[in-house]
């Protein structure tokens, strides 16, 4: 669980509700967590307490239009009337600095994004690489082609017919209404994020969780997506860094895997030495929220990987 929650003012003009859990053996590194889209920080409580007692210091922040951050331009479902996607990363430059400035100098820090967040995390990657000495990406699919492309296109035209503060009904059809469906003999039209029946539920009941986004955020997540997707991008990554990818075979958000192995092969391709790519078995949208032994394996993966770059001791 998180020890401490505090506000911090970001330089973007939001006000990030920010959780943090302090190391609880031999401090080894920073942790940073972004969460996905339509949930929020809080629910990765038991993650942080698990990498606090392996020696990190754990944040993780609501991002803009989720949880409890606040900002003018920015209610809940909006990141921002312009320049959403840059400001979200903007916030992300914000944790960072706190981290490094709460810690010694020269504690490792490492960057773990899921879905949504895993976007935020390349994006963020991209600009300050060679001060991260880990980066984690799971449950993600930054590809942006054709369909992505037509997406953008066919927001606009519900963005010129409706507004742009308005929930997107395009976007709920093509992601979670989808997503949705793709589960066979489901229980309930979230179980396409876990296998963990408890887990499902309490994401379904929880009122910060599961909302439609405004067609404004559906087009900045786009921009998210745009802004990581090539390799042209992914070259002004530091050759050397440290790249965790992960996906799921039964992740409907994630092609069933396939955006893992995309993403892995398409980061080694643009000179990247150090990528560690695991597709787990079983594994729904929130792998983190799965089932034992599914959850202990994708963990158990993790947890080798920081051994090897923040070494105990």
């Amino acid at each position: 669980m998180f020890d401490h929650r505090f506000s911090l003012d970001s330089p973007t003009g939001a006000l990030l509700n920010v959780f943090r859990a302090d190391a609880r053996a031999h401090e080894r590194g920073i942790l940073l967590v972004f969460h996905g889209l339509a949930e929020h920080a809080e629910r990765y409580g038991r993650f942080a307490g698990e990498m606090a007692e392996r020696g990190f210091h754990v944040y993780a922040h609501d991002h803009r239009g989720h949880g409890s951050t606040t900002a003018s331009d920015a209610p809940l479902r909006r990141f921002a009337k312009r320049d959403g996607a840059a400001k979200v990363v903007g916030d992300c430059r914000a944790v960072f600095d706190r981290a490094r400035a709460e810690h010694r100098r020269g504690l490792p820090i490492i960057v773990f994004g899921h879905s949504m967040g895993g976007l935020v995390a390349l994006n963020f990657a991209l600009r300050l690489g060679p001060q991260l000495a880990g980066l984690a990406i799971w449950n993600a699919d930054p590809a942006f082609g054709y369909r992505e492309r037509l997406g953008v296109a066919a927001l606009k035209a519900e963005r010129a017919l409706k507004g742009s503060d308005v929930a997107s009904d395009l976007f709920a059809r093509s992601t979670f209404q989808a997503w949705a469906r793709s589960v066979e003999n489901r229980r309930t039209d979230g179980d396409w994020l876990s296998h963990d029946e408890a887990q499902v539920d309490r994401y379904l009941n929880d009122p910060l969780c599961g909302w439609t986004p405004t067609n404004s955020m559906a087009l900045d997540v786009l921009e998210l997506i745009r802004g990581g997707s090539t390799e042209a991008a992914w070259a002004a990554l530091p050759d050397g860094l440290p790249v965790h990818v992960l996906g799921g075979t039964e992740d409907p958000a994630a092609r069933r895997g396939e955006a893992a192995h995309a993403l892995a092969g398409g980061l080694r391709h643009a000179g990247s030495r150090d990528v560690t790519l695991l597709v787990q078995e079983g594994a729904r949208h929130e792998t983190l929220n799965e089932i034992e032994p599914i959850r202990a394996a994708a963990l158990g993966s993790f947890e080798r990987w920081l051994d090897r770059i923040a070494p105990e001791g």
